[in-house]
């Protein structure tokens, strides 16, 4: 079992920046982040293999997020620079068991969430 505590969410002005960070009680491979807002599924914003030479984003975050990790504090972390209104959202952490996950489904353990507002 995995148990994953994200910490890292606030209040921003656009285009301002923020560090999501998501520590992880066991082992885990592929590492994600997703964020969901009021009314809204739950979408996939990035993405990390377990070496972190792999990684994915969702069109809407490029350029601006980066995702990386430190497997030594098997922790995962979520850049966010050039905030914009429209990310906010909770944010939510998940491990996979897969090699390389970057849907949903294939992801196994799951964060309580942290919240992320973004002041126009």
């Amino acid at each position: 079992q995995v148990q994953l505590l994200e910490s890292g969410g606030g209040l921003v002005q656009t285009g301002g920046s923020l560090r999501l960070s998501c520590a992880a009680s066991g082992r885990t491979f592929s590492m994600g982040w997703f964020r969901q807002a009021p009314g809204k599924a739950r979408e996939f914003v990035a993405a990390i293999n377990w070496s972190g030479i792999n990684t994915y984003y969702t069109d809407s975050v490029k350029g601006r997020f980066t995702i990386s990790r430190d497997n030594a504090k098997n922790t995962v972390y979520l850049q966010m620079n050039s905030l914009k209104p429209e990310d906010t959202a909770a944010y939510y952490c998940a491990a996979s068991r897969e090699f390389f996950a970057t849907t949903l489904h294939e992801y196994d353990y799951w964060g309580q969430g942290t919240q992320v507002t973004v002041s126009s």
